[in-house]
């Protein structure tokens, strides 16, 4: 299982927090989707077939890219 915390720029609320969460639990091998509006990032764990290459392509697709 892998893990990281992203920094999202364009989290400014609780709504955006949940948008994120839906999209991202909905990809095959994403287990946890945690986030903070406070600090505008997110912290994720999962195993294969998710990437991170497709959680980034996925957050930059519902308009949410990630910027580390």
């Amino acid at each position: 299982m892998e893990n990281k915390t992203l920094s999202v720029p364009n989290i400014s609320c609780g709504h955006c927090v949940a948008a994120i969460k839906k999209e991202l639990s909905e990809m095959e091998g994403v287990s946890r989707v945690e986030g903070d509006p406070a600090t505008k990032s997110i912290t994720l764990e999962w195993d294969a077939p998710a990437t991170l290459d497709k959680i980034r392509d996925m957050l930059k697709e519902i308009n949410y890219p990630a910027t580390d």
